[in-house]
């Protein structure tokens, strides 16, 4: 028998023992989860916090008969939760797992979801020893591509030269002028300008698919029985761009490193099975991989930036810490390619790192 729902002086108390910043939207919260507790079965007494992410969402946990679900709190002020909604119900249609959205109080922004479960994928892996994570990689993998293959143009928002250049200024702004202190001068502003539009114009020349925008291991579900797909969150960024950027987030991870060997051969499996699936991805690995890294390089300036702006905005520090991990992938990928070399000089002026590139490679 399913335990019944507390009533609206526990659901009070269940509310109370979660940190709000302002009554109104703790009173409005209470008010809600009263209504939904009736409907689903909800154990408001068991009402605790779930996770929380770089954005101003968060998720509560709640229990329901044996199983549980998930709240999000979004304040609208600053969350639209639309596109959550939309892009979780094309990830359904290609077949991922994702979370299903029960209740939706759209004016304040509280959402009941399905849950998932406890432990993502990072939480499976062993830092240690990168081969023996290739299964769960490869599981990652296709669901990567069901995703992909999904893609249709005109539904998602394009990844354009105007959202690359916003991302792109990130860097500059947050990174080097409010992190490190650096004036952004004419002759500074013009390297970065160059090198950014070398960037941009590679990343718009890739075959456009749906894309995720931080498909990492964080944000995808261990599975609870074999043969279940992972799980999928943090969507609602979702574009249609580059097919190239999922991987390479996959692969440059914000919070976790890989040696070489292993990237590659978990690129290239997703190349071949990508291929077969009949993606766009060429007939030629190594232009592929090519122009995976040069994604990867937007988006690891970008986090960079990002992660400044988490620590002197929004006083999330935390984030700060793994930016020496995007430096390096800053400068393994600059090191490469001739063209990035003004870009590697001005890191390491910036890091003060004085060891010179060993490889340089043409087009």
């Amino acid at each position: 028998m399913s335990p019944s729902p507390l009533p609206p002086s526990s659901a009070l108390s269940a509310a109370s023992v979660i940190h709000w910043a302002d009554a109104q939207r703790a009173n409005a919260f209470t008010n809600w989860l009263q209504g939904v507790a009736a409907q689903h079965n909800l154990r408001s007494d068991s009402l605790r916090p779930a996770s929380a992410d770089a954005s101003f969402r968060r998720y509560l946990r709640i229990d329901a008969g044996a199983g549980s679900f998930i709240i999000m709190d979004a304040p609208p002020q600053h969350e639209n939760c639309q596109p959550f909604v939309t892009v979780a119900q094309l990830m359904q249609g290609a077949g991922l797992r994702v979370p299903e959205v029960l209740a939706w109080d759209q004016a304040n922004g509280f959402m009941l979801l399905t849950d998932l479960g406890g432990q993502t994928l990072m939480q499976c892996i062993d830092p240690a020893n990168s081969q023996a994570n290739l299964p769960l990689y490869l599981q990652a993998v296709q669901v990567l591509i069901n995703w992909q293959r999904a893609s249709r143009p005109g539904v998602l928002p394009p990844y354009d030269q105007a959202l690359l250049r916003r991302e792109l200024e990130l860097f500059p702004e947050w990174y080097l002028a409010k992190h490190r202190g650096v004036v952004v001068d004419t002759a500074l502003r013009a390297t970065l300008e160059r090198v950014f539009e070398r960037i941009i114009a590679q990343n718009l020349a890739q075959p456009q698919v749906y894309v995720h925008r931080d498909f990492m291991p964080r944000n995808l579900m261990a599975t609870a029985s074999p043969g279940q797909p992972l799980g999928v969150l943090d969507f609602q960024d979702a574009v249609y761009g580059p097919i190239t950027y999922d991987i390479a987030s996959l692969m440059r991870d914000a919070f976790l490193s890989w040696d070489e060997e292993f990237c590659l051969d978990v690129t290239v499996r997703y190349w071949e099975q990508a291929r077969q699936a009949g993606l766009p991805v060429g007939e030629d690995f190594g232009e592929f991989y090519r122009a995976v890294e040069w994604m990867g390089l937007q988006r690891h300036l970008k986090v960079a930036g990002i992660f400044a702006r988490l620590t002197l905005r929004d006083g999330k520090p935390q984030y700060l810490a793994d930016t020496p991990r995007f430096i390096r992938y800053i400068r393994a990928t600059c090191a490469r390619y001739r063209e990035l070399t003004p870009l590697l000089r001005l890191v390491d002026k910036v890091e003060g790192i004085v060891e010179p590139p060993v490889l340089v490679m043409g087009r």
